[in-house]
């Protein structure tokens, strides 16, 4: 792990976030940094390698590298070697801490975090998770397990995957959003029959493939009424880029076709309706901004993750649920133009997504931070030292609830 130049200047003003290296873990935690450091706050992050390519996104210095790696639990020969970089991250952490004394740690689930949750727990540093889906993930099922941690921020309601014991300590704040999806936000108007509609398609990789390949055949089965005013916007894996926007054009439809979009909370703001996953900041985006969606949740995942995501948007009025498997061209072409054609139903779905979605999510989180900071006391930090043995983590840690496999590499 790097050094900062930073050091003594910060004491006792500094929280440390742990997050995966993925965008539904950093997203949340690059919005409650901004929020404490607004507070007068020092943050420092500590994530895995590649955390560390989205180290432009937080002040410069505070993004830390740990040694980690995702458990495979069904291949075990390389579990010996995933729980020993581990260990060099719990070592590391234990270091850092020394010289950082945090008051709070903060834990963002994916296995990157775990070293850094239970490092706080050997160093008695009190600490919290924030979880982003409606599932809990199994870093931080584990992370809550810990004697330290004393708050599970929620942003679904309900919330699945925690025993009974640690959902007293649940606390739901909503999954905080970045500054540009906030500024993105404005009143949603559905357009009359005659004027143009806008489609946003996107999701992750396995979405960006199963979206590339399905949603053409959709358009396709579209009435000309539709057709005449339809835009699309898709994001797509870049080998299928021609393909689609070709097939679009076959059905008569002009599209913009992506693999990334840098604009995309604009894009969603100027969408009358999306199609997308289901993924934690998919929802959270979709409700602040408000605009109607349907939601395809990634199929075929134990935990169900995308589909509870899914259900707390549409049980509020926000969208509507379509299962992968389940979908025809024909269907959802049908489901597509009663949509189109219903401004009062697209207007009241909006303006549910709204009510459900939380721009103050990162206020809150950051004042269950400062609550935990006050009652916080000094930590006997006990790190390696010239000469001295760190301790192996040996922490007791409750049994968490059993949900199926881990969301930690979840399709977005």
């Amino acid at each position: 792990m790097e050094k900062s130049d930073k050091t003594d200047d910060r004491s006792g003003r500094t929280i440390v976030l742990a997050s995966g290296g993925t965008g539904g873990h950093l997203f949340p935690a690059q919005a409650l940094a901004a929020a404490l450091e607004a507070r007068g706050w020092d943050v420092q992050l500590f994530t895995d390698k590649r955390g560390m390519e989205w180290q432009d996104r937080f002040r410069d210095g505070s993004v830390l590298e740990t040694s980690s790696s995702t458990l495979t639990l069904g291949k075990p020969w390389l579990v010996p070697r995933q729980i020993s970089q581990l260990v060099a991250g719990y070592k590391q952490c234990l270091a850092r801490f020394r010289e950082l004394r945090p008051k709070v740690v903060v834990g963002f689930g994916g296995y990157p975090s775990l070293p850094v949750m239970m490092a706080a727990r050997y160093a008695g540093i009190s600490s919290m998770v924030h979880e982003q889906n409606a599932v809990a993930g199994r870093a931080n099922r584990l992370a809550a397990g810990l004697g330290n941690t004393q708050i599970i921020a929620s942003s679904f309601e309900p919330l699945y995957g925690f025993s009974d014991k640690q959902m007293e300590r649940v606390r739901l704040t909503g999954n905080p959003v970045r500054k540009q999806v906030i500024d993105a936000a404005r009143p949603y108007n559905a357009p009359p029959a005659d004027a143009a509609f806008n489609l946003l398609v996107f999701g992750g990789s396995q979405g960006a493939r199963f979206f590339s390949e399905f949603m053409p055949k959709m358009v396709a089965e579209l009435p000309k009424a539709v057709l005449r005013t339809l835009r699309v916007a898709q994001q797509c894996r870049p080998e299928d880029i021609d393909k689609v926007r070709a097939d679009y054009e076959a059905a008569g439809v002009t599209a913009l076709c992506k693999s990334f979009f840098d604009d995309m909370p604009e894009l969603i703001a100027r969408s009358h309706l999306v199609v997308c996953r289901a993924g934690a900041s998919t929802v959270a985006e979709l409700g602040v901004i408000g605009r109607p969606a349907i939601y395809v949740p990634l199929p075929h995942s134990l935990d169900n993750d995308q589909l509870r995501n899914a259900q707390s948007m549409e049980k509020a009025g926000g969208g509507w649920i379509m299962l992968q498997d389940d979908m025809t061209p024909q269907e959802t072409a049908a489901v597509f133009t009663r949509l189109r054609f219903d401004e009062a139903d697209l207007t009241r779905t909006a303006l549910a997504a709204s009510a459900h979605g939380r721009p103050d999510a990162a206020e809150l989180l950051a004042d269950l931070v400062e609550e935990l900071a006050s009652k916080a006391e000094e930590p006997i930090v006990q790190a390696e030292q010239a000469g001295e043995q760190v301790a192996e983590p040996a922490a007791q840690v409750e049994e968490p609830t059993q949900t199926g496999q881990s969301k930690e590499t979840a399709d977005e």
